[in-house]
Parts: C-alpha cells; sequence; structure tokens
C-alpha cells in the first residue's frame, strides 16, 4: 500500500524592522512568552533569526509554520482570546503609538512545496541559515521554476549536496510576488561557499539549467540572500 502524500505545510514568515535596542527586547521578549503558547497551539520549531551582518535599521526574522490555513486562522484567533498571554504580553501589544515596539511588520504567507512538504529542522544548532527569494517577472515563470525544483530534481540535488534544507514555500500572500522562497543551512560562512560551489559545478544541476525552458534569465529575475542567525530561545 502506498504511502498517503503529507500534506502540505503554510508558512508565515514575519520580518519586523526595529530601530533601537529597547524596540528589539519588545519583539524579542514577546516572543519568548508566545513561543510557548505557540507549541501548545501545534505551531511547532519557531524559528527566530538576527541578521548575521545586521542591517540599519535592525532586522529580526520570524518563521512560523502551521498544518494548514484553517490551523494557521485558529491559532491567531486563539493568541487573540488567551487573556493570560494577552496580559503577559501587554508591553508589546499595547505599546503605545510615541513608544512602538518596532518600526513595520513585512509579513508573507507561503504553501510548501509538495516534493518538501513539511518543515525539517537541522539536527545541531548553531549553524547560520541562508534565506533565499527568487522573484519572477510573471506568475508562469514562477510556477516554471516550481516545476524545476519540484519535477525535475532540484530540491534533490540540494539534499544530496548537504545543504541541509528546512523548507521551500510559494508566497501566496506578500510582497515582490511572485516569488518563491527556501531556506538552507550551513556550519559556517566556509562551509556556506564552498557548498555553493559544489552546487554550481555538479553535473546533473549543469544538465538540468542548461535546458532552454529552465534557463535562469527567463524564470527568475532577482535573487536575494539574506544570511541568518537563530537567536538563543529560537527552535531552529
Amino acid at each position: 500500500m502506498e504511502k498517503e502524500p503529507l500534506a502540505l505545510a503554510y508558512y508565515e514568515l514575519r520580518i519586523y524592522t526595529f530601530g533601537n535596542e529597547k524596540q528589539k527586547k519588545l519583539i524579542e521578549d514577546f516572543y519568548s512568552l508566545a513561543i510557548p503558547v505557540l507549541n501548545r497551539l501545534q505551531v511547532e520549531k519557531v524559528g527566530i533569526f538576527n541578521e548575521a551582518e545586521p542591517s540599519s535599521p535592525g532586522k529580526l526574522y520570524v518563521l512560523l509554520p502551521y498544518q494548514n490555513l484553517e490551523h494557521f486562522s485558529v491559532v491567531n484567533t486563539a493568541l487573540d482570546q488567551d487573556q493570560a498571554f494577552q496580559k503577559a504580553a501587554a508591553a508589546y501589544l499595547d505599546a503605545p503609538a510615541n513608544e512602538p515596539a518596532y518600526e513595520r511588520i513585512e509579513s508573507s504567507l507561503m504553501k510548501a512545496f509538495k516534493n518538501f512538504p513539511q518543515l525539517i529542522a537541522p539536527e545541531n544548532k548553531g549553524q547560520i541559515f541562508e534565506l533565499r527569494q527568487y522573484q519572477s517577472a510573471t506568475e508562469a515563470a514562477g510556477k516554471k521554476k516550481i516545476e524545476m525544483f519540484n519535477d525535475q530534481g532540484e530540491i534533490e540535488i540540494f539534499k544530496r549536496l548537504q545543504f541541509n534544507p528546512v523548507f521551500w514555500g510559494e508566497t501566496i500572500i506578500g510582497p515582490e510576488r511572485p516569488n518563491l522562497t527556501y531556506m538552507v543551512t550551513f556550519d559556517n560562512l566556509a562551509d556556506k561557499e564552498a557548498k555553493w560551489k559544489r552546487f554550481i559545478d555538479d553535473t546533473q544541476w549543469k544538465e538540468l539549467s542548461s535546458k532552454p525552458e529552465y534557463a535562469n534569465d527567463l524564470l527568475i529575475n532577482l535573487i536575494t540572500s539574506t544570511v541568518l542567525v537563530p537567536t538563543s530561545f529560537s527552535q531552529l
């Protein structure tokens, strides 16, 4: 009997922009309180990250995995109705307008790829994470790039070369659409550089990327890469 395919997870990526250390602490304190509540609501392996090379103003990255869209709705409603949590997190939730807890929040909601349906947490902490986003000029080009990952074996190349991927997601709501986003991990920057070199030189990758219908110039018009380090209380 064939195994039932895993349901596709949904991921919310929140990027907080903060202007000072007081704001950063308010956000971090909020998630220190929120993570146990989220875990009880079956939001597992919450990722909280700082930039490896901090920008100005600073940014904090939060990755929240949900089982499905209904789970996303149930969790957020439950947080709003949890009076104990609301009281404990009041410093963040009720911050006055003249002393806000952050400058802005940029949020994206992503649907997992069929060939990487659930988030996989790395075995060891203390690694660095690379968050990559591929923007496409059209929805058709974006779907073709996703096809390349799912159906042409690109995800398997990442696995074989030990990038230890965490997730792949197609952004269904959020800025800079159409785009896909994924996260991979490395021991350190030297390991990152070495593995990307092996990827570029890989025979299977060269063969796949040489196919005219999968040329990067056709499918991708911007790649962004952000190196992240987990906070002490991150579950990734």
